[in-house]
């Protein structure tokens, strides 16, 4: 039996096919960590990056990671209907009312019971069109229809300087994501073109730390807004800066979510850090960040009680942080032995880190001796080092003030 003949765009599939061949490998990524750990928080996420720089790959990664099928929507070329729903007219309106029949895109989501949807192109949708999506995002819903929770949601966007007719986000539906700034790592795009690409691995909670995680997360938002109460909602003025992120109490709520995932997936700083930014915006994410700090130092009251066994923060503006509290609690209760005690912790700063930090807790702490009370050794241990501060700052200030 003759063989056919075979054919050009065989030979042409075969070879995209062996293009398209590539593998995964473990590797740190914060971007991929942190929309990984956004998606598992079940919270719509949009990522804003220039064209082609891997975005759209990302999303198809993370499809195949999560075994999800992936729904694209390019939301540009929809119809607010599209989202909304069009209405079908039955036998008897009057009665039965007009449904808003959803698209078929969204009938296969809750056919299939979960996947990934993908709203492309974000930025260039018109006005119209982000008002119908404020639903989809926020309640899932999509004419008459709501989607399975099942359903995760992930957005792209063009910068509207780079974007094809772009249009500033709406502040109501800018407020309904987590925004992620996605970048291309030099590396990984070697890498990935030689075929082995990062791999998208769903953070790992563990199960005997949720409660905590949980008080942990109120804690830190709760304790920041009762302090700063001008940060529960802030509408930027800019036009473009209310595209992006920024405070209000449904962002909040995000944030508490984000850290409550964050802590019980024990992820790093930096990626807590995008998280959290991308949810509030920098200036308050940068406010809950350092709150955070904060709640991590040890209690002053804690270590006046046992100073030889108290352990100082090493990040020189957690230490000061600590020191001004301890100075700070002698001074609410002066008692001989609690200032005894605050000398002894000025040494062990002095000690273990740099002797400026000691400065002026100690000019603070010297100030509040009772005429009775007798002076510890440890002040002369401190003494050489503050008196050669002080002169070095002096120092520093006159070849300022000369060279001015």
């Amino acid at each position: 039996m003759p063989t056919s003949p075979v054919r050009p765009l065989d030979i042409a599939a075969d070879l995209l096919a062996l293009l398209r061949d590539a593998t995964t490998e473990p590797r740190a990524d914060t971007q991929l960590e942190a929309l990984t750990l956004a998606v598992s928080a079940d919270l719509p996420v949009l990522l804003w990056g220039e064209p082609g720089i891997g975005k759209t790959a990302a999303l198809n990664q993370l499809a195949d990671a999560l075994e999800l099928p992936l729904t694209t929507v390019i939301a540009s070329v929809h119809e607010p209907s599209d989202f909304s729903g069009l209405p079908v007219v039955g036998d008897d309106p009057a009665e039965q009312g007009v449904p808003m029949a959803p698209p078929d895109w969204a009938v296969r989501l809750a056919r299939a019971g979960e996947g990934l949807l993908f709203l492309d192109e974000l930025s260039t949708a018109p006005p119209a069109v982000q008002a119908a999506l404020l639903r989809v995002v926020l309640e899932r819903r999509v004419g008459a229809l709501t989607l399975p929770p099942g359903v995760r949601i992930v957005a792209a966007a063009n910068p509207r300087s780079s974007a094809a007719d772009g249009w500033e986000l709406s502040p109501p539906l800018a407020n309904r994501f987590v925004h992620l700034q996605w970048t291309y790592d030099h590396d990984v795009v070697v890498r990935g073109l030689g075929g082995t690409w990062p791999k998208a691995v769903l953070p790992g909670l563990a199960p005997g730390q949720l409660p905590e995680a949980v008080a942990f997360a109120r804690r830190a938002v709760c304790e920041l807004l009762a302090a700063r109460p001008g940060l529960v909602h802030q509408l930027p003025k800019n036009e473009a800066r209310r595209g992006g992120p920024w405070p209000s109490p449904r962002s909040w709520e995000m944030a508490l979510r984000l850290i409550a995932f964050a802590t019980a997936a024990g992820a790093s700083r930096e990626v807590l850090s995008m998280l959290v930014r991308g949810t509030v915006g920098d200036g308050p994410g940068l406010e809950l960040l350092a709150s955070l700090d904060r709640m991590d130092l040890p209690d002053p009251e804690v270590l006046l009680a046992n100073p030889a066994a108290a352990v100082l923060p090493e990040r020189g503006d957690l230490r000061q942080t600590v020191l001004d509290g301890v100075v700070e609690a002698v001074r609410r209760r002066p008692e001989e032995s609690r200032w005894n005690a605050a000398w002894s912790l000025l040494v062990l700063a002095l000690e273990t880190g740099a002797p400026d930090l000691v400065v002026v807790p100690a000019s603070t702490l010297a100030a509040l001796r009772r005429d009775d009370w007798q002076v510890p050794a440890a002040i002369e241990r401190l003494a050489g080092a503050v008196s050669l501060s002080q002169r070095t700052d002096r120092a520093g200030a006159r070849a300022s003030a000369g060279a001015r």
